[in-house]
């Protein structure tokens, strides 16, 4: 069952970019300079947002083929995003980098992201290996369910470089694919809204908690993987 959605909190995002509003979230920027910024990156999101579409068809082929000949689909549901202009230029400025469209394509690899959540554990690493038979390039791997991030994150992320055939050219479009449980992805999700609520620190006594609750999921997921291998072999 694949259900696409935006992570946007008001809804999906208009496009093509640039939004009028991005010129006055780009701070400290000159208006005109900023105003140039947002023309020159346009096409550079526009070949962001193909790279989402290429990853995100055949994510779902692969789901339909799953539900179709296997009766067991990896993917529950996935979700996509391109970075916003002004999230691109405070990252840049952030980093001490020249804030422009060449600059963030040489140096920038979470552009455009794609989110995948799996019923269990194997289906993660199934997704990540049919990556890999495909021959599409994985040019980095974070593996936080193998050593969770200290505060109990667990996903496993890859940086993939896809293939976009436009008209005259084939371009590589860096994704940020992340891949994770049903459990990781809830857990990811409440921590987020306590950070953004807590303007980017929670209490020590919430981070204890959110751990522990991170840890539970773990459980949780290693408990239902078991029972999915029981049912396979039991219907084997």
């Amino acid at each position: 069952m694949v259900n696409e959605d935006s992570p946007s909190r008001g809804g999906p995002r208009e496009w093509p970019y640039p939004q009028p509003s991005a010129i006055e979230q780009l701070g400290d920027m000159d208006r005109d300079d900023a105003l140039a910024f947002l023309r020159q990156l346009r096409d550079l999101l526009m070949v962001h947002k193909f790279g989402v579409d290429e990853l995100m068809t055949k994510l779902r082929i692969w789901s339909e083929e799953f539900d179709h000949a296997h009766e067991h689909d990896p993917i529950e549901h996935i979700s996509s995003r391109i970075k916003r202009p002004e999230a691109i230029a405070a990252k840049l400025a952030r980093r001490g980098l020249p804030v422009d469209p060449v600059s963030a394509r040489e140096h920038l690899t979470d552009i455009a992201g794609v989110r995948v959540a799996c019923k269990f554990i194997s289906d993660v690493y199934l997704i990540r290996d049919l990556i890999r038979q495909h021959q599409i390039e994985i040019v980095q791997t974070k593996d936080y369910i193998a050593a969770p991030k200290p505060n109990g994150y667990r996903s496993l992320h890859l940086i993939i470089n896809v293939p976009v055939h436009l008209s005259d050219r084939t371009e590589l479009v860096a994704v940020e694919l992340q891949l994770r449980t049903i459990a990781m992805d809830f857990w990811a999700a409440v921590e987020h809204e306590l950070l953004y609520k807590s303007g980017g620190q929670v209490p020590e006594t919430f981070a204890a908690k959110l751990k522990a609750a991170a840890e539970a999921a773990a459980r949780l997921d290693a408990q239902m993987t078991s029972l999915h291998e029981r049912s396979e072999r039991a219907s084997g």
